[in-house]
């Protein structure tokens, strides 16, 4: 068994990369009794979709809502 080489993807396959969700701990923060949001919401989606954060602008990845930083 050993030495089987993986088969070669078929022409004009497209490759798709895994998203990554978020966990608990990278978008709310616990103190007490009181739990807050890290990440921005999206203002036009509503609670509970996060932006992501870039280097120079946080975007929706749902309704691809743009703030740039300065």
């Amino acid at each position: 068994m050993a030495g089987l080489a993986k088969k070669p993807a078929a022409k004009g396959a497209k490759v798709v990369a895994k998203k990554k969700a978020y966990t608990n701990r990278q978008v709310y923060e616990v103190s007490g009794d009181s739990i807050k949001r890290i990440k921005k919401t999206c203002p036009k989606c509503g609670e509970g979709i996060f932006l992501a954060e870039h280097a120079n602008r946080v975007t929706c990845g749902k309704c691809a809502y743009t703030e740039f930083k300065k």
